[in-house]
């Protein structure tokens, strides 16, 4: 079966906002009495770029649709090298 790459990119903003939506429901969900360790900060920034942009809080659902765009942007550039390599192989 092809993928086609309208379906690639639906894909990269689904896992996006499915990361976004895990982070938000873990850190909701944790002691607040407890320090966030280091590694696990810096994980949840390099797989949410968007916090990197911004340095206040922002809302849940601000935050998964911010990162669904960004992830498809991404999603976007991968598959333009993708087919360019495609094609010269």
């Amino acid at each position: 079966m092809r993928t086609t790459t309208k379906f690639r990119i639906v894909m990269w903003a689904s896992a996006g906002f499915l990361v976004a939506a895990g982070w938000g429901v873990y850190f909701a969900a944790a002691d607040k009495a407890l320090p966030i360790d280091p590694n696990l900060y810096t994980l949840a920034s390099v797989t949410q770029p968007i916090v990197w942009l911004f340095h206040r809080p922002l809302g849940l659902s601000a935050v998964t649709v911010a990162n669904a765009a960004t992830y498809a942007l991404a999603g976007l550039i991968v598959e333009a090298v993708r087919k360019q390599l495609h094609h010269r192989s």
